[in-house]
């Protein structure tokens, strides 16, 4: 029996030239060589000038790897500017094989939201509104919906299974609309997601891939369907999502700085990397046939966190992909695309942390075999992005050294001739200071030109607000970045020195709604900042109160730690600058038809059933509520009710939930003779026989129809 061909059709003609892709690889890649080797040389020659010590050395080496991730970011937004200038038409654009198309899809597509202990009601509104938005398209008959839970917490477990029911019932939902939970959550979301292609991956072209906050406009979502059909090539089509809902300021600067900064990124990005492209984990469009074929991925060698399980699971099935033929493709042109963000800098951070240890597990693989070189530059770039940090605080440490060495030694400088003299006739503090000037111009042009392209496109500036909303959204995200950005760099390194150590990260759900972190959270969390700050501040000082004014905006950054991330944190806040339409986007000012869908959607909340009640919620309801028991007895597997579980079963009348571990609930609730049999016994037996949980829960419905009574009689 021969195997099926799992290779692109048409291997021979890509989407773009392999010539074309080259070319425009070696351009932009030998402009940022040039840019970085420059400003390196000129660094170097700075250095013999006034004489090399050792520790110029690695304080170079650094230099060339700092600046050099510097200018390839910068050069990412200038390469986007101008392909912004060409025009529409002369871009790289893989979604133009979609344009003018109409008509019924031709393949079968599945739409699949994991979730991990998330808010039931928020994610069924999101699927809500995704559903009606791909109905009004008229191609709801070629989507089918897949929520697939990972949920551990058993109360959220029973909530997750009603409102999915209520979910279905409103839009008839029922063979269109899937709930499925494992009992066991091996391998994370990665392996949530190989499970459904597994069981359900057959019987769809592809699947588009959503996080619990996601949320997408069906008449892309059709449009991504489209070019998917038309380019047998194409294996992933990623979305560029915005951030939105935030409250907080926090939020609200991301957002800002995504929606203005980031198209000039993700044009930049598309520039270079092309068909070569990168996928990140949701809000993507994959085929599901070589998906199957070639991305199982295997454990790395070693334990944790190193080894094990690959947590950024999504970068390496993006390569393995791509190493095998298949497109991956950045749909910069897809506007409807969405997701939220953490709302503090607490929780960003928490987030970054697991992001940190998979993304350094990438360090087994970029020197694999066989992997193209757009692909080995992803998994570069996302494994600097952790390990820049540690690298800039080196630098720094370096350079208070040799401050502290030159001014301690007291000794007078020996003049050398430079290359730099001897060519330009320029002088030491002048060529230092025209290095200063083309690191801030670097760091500092993506924003200018962001706010250039806002204030001239007129669609563009009336959709954040008008001139003084974008002029004051870019100050006041620049300052607050800069003192945000010592924090950062400070929490990273200590997220590299603890995966070094071989601390691993456990997995947790992560936080999308606060109230603002409290002052002692945020003092315990930024101890090492705050603490390191304070005595650099005074070292600085001592050295030089010119040194000290040098390093004043790094330093302001670490010893304001805790005020800016408590400020950064507060609803109140975010809500007073929304007022006056400062950090405005677009999505907030005129939200769209999916995000006004969303926030209206109530099909998954239903007083008939409910197991949210503040009386009988979660494992209760599903014991003692008749609807809520029978929607979740119906959803398990048919079994026979064994000695051992009726003996739990009994355990658990007799004693109450609180006296079973969190396992023997999960396999109780698993057993649906067992569930049947309690809810008849919490219903039928006295109350000395049954816990008082149980009489408690019962008697609140007589509560509830005495309350209705009286209502009537008034």
């Amino acid at each position: 029996m021969e195997s099926p061909d799992l290779s692109p059709p048409g291997s021979d003609r890509p989407f773009f030239s392999r010539f074309r892709t080259t070319l425009r690889r070696a351009f932009f890649f030998g402009v940022v060589f040039i840019v970085n080797l420059i400003a390196s040389l000129w660094l170097a020659d700075l250095f013999w000038r006034i004489q090399f010590q050792k520790a110029h050395y690695p304080l170079l080496a650094i230099f060339i790897l700092l600046n050099g991730l510097l200018t390839l970011g910068s050069f990412h937004a200038i390469f986007g500017f101008f392909d912004m200038l060409m025009g529409r038409k002369r871009a790289a654009r893989i979604t133009k094989l979609a344009d003018g198309k109409s008509g019924p899809l031709a393949k079968r597509h599945a739409v699949v939201m994991p979730v991990y202990n998330e808010d039931s009601v928020k994610v069924c509104a999101r699927i809500e509104a995704i559903y009606q938005s791909i109905e009004a398209t008229g191609n709801l008959a070629s989507f089918d919906f897949f929520i697939l839970s990972d949920t551990r917490d058993l109360d959220l477990w029973v909530r997750e299974e009603t409102s999915w029911t209520n979910l279905c019932r409103r839009l008839g939902g029922f063979g269109k609309i899937y709930y499925r939970r494992r009992k066991t959550n091996e391998n994370r979301k990665a392996g949530n997601i190989g499970d459904f292609v597994r069981t359900w991956g057959g019987g769809y072209e592809a699947m588009l891939v959503l996080d619990a906050d996601s949320l997408m406009d069906g008449a892309d979502i059709v449009k991504m369907a489209r070019v998917m059909e038309a380019y047998p090539r194409l294996g992933i089509l990623q979305t560029p999502p915005k951030l939105i809902r935030g409250s907080s300021v926090f939020t609200r600067l991301q957002q800002f700085a995504m929606r203005l900064y980031g198209p000039l990124f993700i044009r930049g990005l598309n520039y270079w990397q092309l068909g070569g492209g990168s996928y990140w984990g949701h809000n993507a469009l994959i085929r599901l046939k070589p998906f199957s074929e070639f991305c199982e991925l295997p454990a790395l060698p070693g334990r944790e966190p190193f080894g094990g399980r690959i947590l950024s699971h999504d970068f390496v099935e993006a390569a393995l992909m791509v190493s095998q033929g298949w497109e991956v493709w950045l749909a910069w042109d897809i506007e409807g695309t969405y997701e939220e963000a953490p709302p503090t800098l607490v929780d960003h951070l928490i987030r970054d942390r697991r992001w940190c240890q998979g993304n350094l597990q990438h360090l087994w693989l970029i020197f694999a075999r066989k992997l193209p070189f757009s692909v080995r530059m992803h998994l570069f770039m996302g494994i600097m992005a952790y390990l820049g940090s540690p690298l800039w605080f080196l630098f720094l440490l370096l350079g208070t050294w040799i401050a502290w060495d030159r001014f301690d030694s007291n000794l007078s400088r020996l003049p050398f001739e430079s290359y730099v003299d001897r060519w330009f006739h320029i002088g030491g503090i002048a060529q230092s200071l025209i290095l200063t000037g083309a690191v801030f111009t670097l760091l500092f042009l993506p924003k200018i030109l962001a706010v250039i392209r806002a204030i001239f496109v007129r669609d563009i500036r009336r959709s954040f607000g008008g001139f003084l909303p974008i002029m004051a959204g870019a100050f006041l995200e620049t300052i607050v970045s800069m003192l945000l950005a010592p924090c950062i760099m400070a929490a990273h390194a200590m997220m590299v020195l603890s995966i070094a150590l071989g601390r691993a990260v456990g997995w947790g759900n992560q936080n999308r709604e606060t109230d603002g972190t409290s002052w002692g959270d945020a003092l315990r969390f930024h101890a090492f900042p705050t603490i390191l700050g304070i005595l650099w501040t005074a070292l600085a000082w001592h050295i030089s109160h010119v040194f000290a004014a040098w390093m004043s905006p790094i330093l302001l950054g670490l010893v304001l730690a805790a005020p800016v991330s408590v400020w950064t944190s507060r609803s109140r806040y975010g809500k007073a600058l929304a007022r006056y339409k400062i950090l405005a986007t677009p999505e907030e000012l005129k939200p769209p038809l999916v995000i006004l869908l969303a926030d209206q959607a109530r099909s998954a909340v239903d007083p008939a059933l409910d197991a949210a009640s503040s009386a009988r919620h979660g494992i209760i309801a599903a014991v003692v509520d008749p609807y809520v028991n029978g929607v979740h007895v119906s959803l398990l597997e048919h079994s026979e009710l064994t000695e051992t579980g009726q003996a739990l079963a009994e355990r658990c009348l007799t004693h109450g939930p609180a006296d079973l571990t969190k396992n023997e609930l999960s396999e109780l609730l698993y057993l649906a003779p067992a569930m049947v049999m309690m809810h008849r016994a919490v219903w039928l037996r006295s109350s000395e026989g049954i816990h008082s949980v149980w009489t408690r829960a019962v008697d609140s419905y007589r509560r509830r129809l005495d309350q209705s009574s009286i209502a009537e009689n008034a």
